[in-house]
């Protein structure tokens, strides 16, 4: 069977990381936060991109007028696309700067929160808030944020970070969960592992789950578990094409993602691997870290498939090795690992290049069939050996060049001190990727990516398509294909033209290919709206490697930062250049993210009027549709905080002019104030303002 050579060289990290709800607190004062009254959660997830908006009510009860900062723990993966407030009866929509965001916490200059800082974890969103709260006044924040959700043998995971206990002990007045979730393979199931959900429906392809609690402490982050049908596999795709006037680029107006998976069955061969251990025992990873590569090593050691072949390294100013070269897997050679393993003490200098130097030889006299892989962990930067980055990075590329084999480079920093130019320019060069991680997450992330590539099916992928109206397609470098695992693809296109996409690679010395014939869509998709941020997401990510690889060269680097920002502010992406700031009054509140209208299409599909308007009673709706085609129109009356809180439909009969009688008496779930009222017909949502007076 065809071996696969895989180098693991483990760096470790620090501290904790705990999600939780976001945090308002007094910029003046350190440790200082407002109460958490209320947290409303809504979820929509196509296949596995989620879209999250929390809605957090947050009460001053410190005393005398504030002035306040709004922090989030974001998910790892997740981008934030939204924010907006309610203060002083106001609603206020946050606007994208093209500025870093502002990091400092409470206190006066040089003072750091700095429990605030660990709870926030590695990925936070902070916003300052401009108009002061006073005493015994609340805040609404809402904000939405997009994320792609880890998958794997069918099962995907979801996490919101609602686990408060680090900055409130007291209870929470309503807490509220509404998870919907749509995809085109069958739903098997859908658990909320971590509450007691209120409700639970599955159809499938479409699930639900609601959760209620009132009068609690928010005690535990928000967990949902679903699993999709495995032998529903193939490519299946996602799109939206959007109108001229909303384009902010010529790469076309349509936006795409595809969803790839192998089959995973038994009959898909798996190719044999050969793994190279290398664990960092410098004096950077003592206590807790050095126990967690050690763990880590001994999970990977005995979880080896039959036929593969190993072998450990650890480093520090000095290199050393369990064996001379590869050994077979079997039961004596990893009783004497797992003794190597646990002799590894913590001290002395990190001497990445000496690592290396013992690594990447190995592979000199692996078969020409095999696929080889370095998987590179560290915590901090280089501190002896080769200390210069460029000299660095040119001693590893001839390194891999002298040994005359093709080594797929995989690098992690673990927490805040990492060398991001050495991590991006190592893998960009040897076919690999680059992650950034946080602290204390060693031992989940190096056990899970082994599980991840212990069965590659598909090696060296590449994609084409016919015709060629495909581009902007991320991840510009395509990974391989793991038994298990997806490939998710994000690109744009110019017109709506049968497609076939061909995916190939090698198995076995053999070339594997795998032709699919996705469908794109020529309409605007309300329910893919969020395909525009996902593809700038992908992008932004994509970027910032090249970023990070130009960092010596000023005059490149900065034009690359340029183009992240500006993609940030078109698509509504915050990125590590740009920033929320605030923005101007809003009087919609809208919860989710109405899809916009194309100006074309609005001319063809409008509102006439909203009569009479305020109105206490009876508001008569009158649509215009000047296109010849037949369905229902949806008509939905939206409150403040964007909850739907009625819902209708009209039968639409070609070019006409529509009428939608609706009886406000006959809504007892709504008071008097601003709604807005969309009507959504043949994948166009319009929309217009509706005062409700109420005389009770």
């Amino acid at each position: 069977m065809k071996n696969i050579i895989v180098s693991f060289l483990f760096l470790v990290f620090t501290s904790g990381l705990v999600f939780s709800n976001g945090v308002v607190f007094d910029k003046s004062q350190v440790e200082t936060y407002l109460r958490l009254t209320d947290s409303k959660v809504e979820v929509l997830v196509e296949s596995q991109v989620s879209l999250t908006t929390t809605a957090q009510t947050f009460l001053n009860n410190l005393g005398d007028s504030l002035t306040i900062k709004y922090a989030f723990p974001l998910p790892e993966d997740a981008s934030a696309t939204r924010l907006r407030y309610k203060i002083n009866g106001i609603w206020y929509t946050a606007d994208f700067s093209p500025t870093p965001q502002d990091t400092t916490t409470g206190g006066g200059p040089g003072e750091q929160d700095y429990n605030l800082k660990n709870y926030l974890g590695d990925n936070p969103l902070y916003f300052n808030i401009e108009q002061k709260l006073g005493q015994d006044s609340t805040i609404i924040v809402e904000l939405s944020y997009v994320e792609l959700l880890k998958y794997k043998y069918g099962e995907v995971k979801y996490y919101y970070p609602n686990n408060y206990q680090l900055i409130q002990s007291q209870i929470v007045n309503l807490a509220e969960l509404s998870f919907t979730l749509n995809s085109e393979r069958t739903i098997e199931e859908i658990n909320l592992l971590s509450h007691t959900a209120t409700s639970t429906n599955n159809s499938g392809n479409q699930a639900s789950i609601g959760y209620i609690a009132y009068e609690q402490a928010a005690s535990a982050d928000y967990y949902i578990s679903y699993s999709l049908n495995l032998e529903e596999l193939g490519l299946f795709s996602l799109s939206t094409f959007i109108a001229d006037s909303l384009t902010k680029d010529e790469y076309g107006r349509g936006f795409f993602a595809f969803i790839v998976e192998p089959d995973p069955s038994e009959n898909t061969d798996v190719i044999d691997k050969v793994f190279t251990l290398i664990i960092d025992r410098s004096g950077s990873m003592s206590g807790d870290k050095i126990v967690q590569a050690r763990n880590a090593a001994k999970f990977i050691v005995e979880n080896l498939n039959e036929g593969d072949k190993f072998n450990i390294i650890s480093f520090a100013d000095n290199v050393t090795t369990f064996r001379s070269e590869h050994v077979d897997f079997n039961t004596a050679n990893e009783n004497a690992a797992l003794t190597y393993i646990n002799s590894l003490i913590a001290e002395g200098s990190t001497n990445i290049s000496s690592a290396f130097s013992v690594a990447v030889p190995q592979f000199s006299v692996a078969d020409t069939n095999t696929a080889n892989i370095i998987i590179f962990f560290t915590d901090g930067e280089q501190t002896s050996g080769i200390i210069n980055t460029d000299d660095l990075i040119e001693y590893i590329d001839d390194l891999i060049i002298q040994s005359e084999k093709q080594i797929s480079v995989f690098t992690f920093g673990i927490g805040s001190y990492t060398n991001e130019r050495l991590l991006t320019t190592i893998a960009n060069n040897n076919n690999g990727i680059c992650e950034f991680l946080a602290n204390n997450q060693l031992e989940d992330v190096i056990t899970d990516f082994y599980l991840m590539i212990r069965n590659p099916v598909l090696l060296n992928t590449m994609v084409t398509f016919s015709p060629a109206i495909i581009n902007e397609l991320y991840p510009s470098q395509l990974p391989n294909l793991y038994k298990g695992q997806q490939m998710i693809l994000v690109g744009r296109y110019q017109e709506a033209a049968g497609l076939t996409a061909t995916i190939t690679g090698n198995a076995y010395s053999s070339s594997v290919e795998y032709v699919y014939y996705p469908e794109l869509s020529d309409t605007a998709n309300s329910q893919y709206q969020f395909l525009t941020k996902l593809w700038a997401k992908k992008k932004i990510e994509d970027l910032l490697i090249d970023y990070y690889l130009n960092l010596d060269n000023t005059s490149i680097a900065e034009s690359i930062k340029q183009e992240i920002i500006d993609i940030s502010l078109n698509y509504g992406v915050i990125s590590p250049f740009t920033s929320f700031t605030g923005g101007g009054g809003d009087v919609t509140g809208i919860f989710f993210e109405t899809p916009n209208i194309a100006e074309e299409e609005n001319k063809l599909f409008n509102i006439k009027s909203i009569y009479p308007n305020p109105c206490s009673d009876i508001v008569e709706i009158v649509f215009e549709v000047k296109m010849p085609v037949n369905g229902l129109a949806y008509i939905k009356l939206i409150d403040s905080s964007g909850k739907v809180v009625f819902s209708d439909s009209k039968l639409v009969n070609g070019i006409n002019i529509y009428r939608y009688l609706l009886d406000i008496n006959e809504l007892y779930n709504i008071h008097s104030g601003l709604y807005y009222v969309l009507i959504e017909f043949d994948g166009v949502i319009i929309g217009d303002k509706l005062i409700i007076l109420r005389n009770k």
